[in-house]
């Protein structure tokens, strides 16, 4: 057999000027434009650029311990589209003996920058009795496939202390209904924070298991198991003061979202 003539290629020529002297929709030459333009605003609406909010109630919860019995919360809210969205965030703990120990409330602005990662900014106030800061708060925050759940924040305070968290977790689905979140939380920070008994590097370490049961996705009371550990100095830091440098704690509590 003689050789293979090489394949031609197709004629691409630009289309013809009259293909493009209609309008931009071709749907306005036969229903009227703006009846037109009020449907496609209506799809891209419901399309992408739908306006939606969510409040969860991450933890709220009894930990029992020793020393005295706790309570803590970690709930968060957000609005706005898949793009763009306010977060309001807030966590804390304290004592049934006293008030609150430490708190804080973020506002951040969202923007997703990828499937998976929002890139967040704002602000961080922190409250309860000892020393007060506040904070600029930058953080990534992303929702991986398998559901896991990351956060990484960086605080730069009003006295030009820089500190960080990293939070991650995990739902492992026993059952459709049973579940088992294992969460472990870092503190860091760049210098030493004598005033709030905070030591530079590693700081703290939290690691817990949660099960929980979703009567309803929206209801889900749980039990679990904490540790929390002080290091570094940090760990002087609380030795120095008296107090525990570690402690288990036992955890009832709630999840909950609408």
């Amino acid at each position: 057999m003689g050789g293979i003539e090489a394949q031609r290629e197709m004629p691409n020529p630009p289309p013809p000027p009259a293909a493009l002297s209609g309008p931009a929709h071709a749907a306005d030459l036969v229903y009227n434009p703006s009846d037109m333009a009020t449907a496609r605003e209506e799809l891209r609406a419901e399309q992408g650029d739908l306006r939606a909010y969510r409040v969860l109630i991450d933890r709220l919860e009894t930990q029992f311990q020793e020393g005295g019995n706790g309570y803590k919360w970690d709930a968060q809210a957000w609005y706005g589209s898949d793009i763009n969205k306010l977060w309001l965030k807030s966590e804390g703990n304290g004592t049934y003996r006293g008030r609150v120990e430490e708190g804080d409330l973020q506002v951040l602005w969202s923007r997703a920058i990828s499937p998976y990662f929002d890139l967040q900014a704002g602000g961080r106030v922190n409250f309860g009795p000892g020393p007060q800061r506040t904070d600029a708060v930058i953080a990534l925050q992303a929702l991986m496939p398998y559901s896991y759940n990351v956060e990484a924040s960086l605080f730069l305070s009003n006295k030009g202390e820089l500190r960080s968290r990293l939070e991650a977790e995990y739902d492992l689905l026993i059952t459709q209904r049973l579940i088992l979140q294992p969460r472990v939380e870092l503190n860091l920070s760049a210098q030493n924070i004598r005033e709030l008994g905070v030591g530079a590097g590693l700081s703290t370490v939290e690691a817990g298991l949660r099960l929980r049961y979703e009567f309803i996705p929206e209801f889900a009371p749980y039990v679990g198991i904490e540790y929390e550990r002080k290091v570094g100095n940090t760990a002087g830091y609380a030795r120095a003061s008296g107090e525990d440098v570690g402690s288990f704690k036992y955890l009832v509590g709630l999840r909950s979202w609408f």
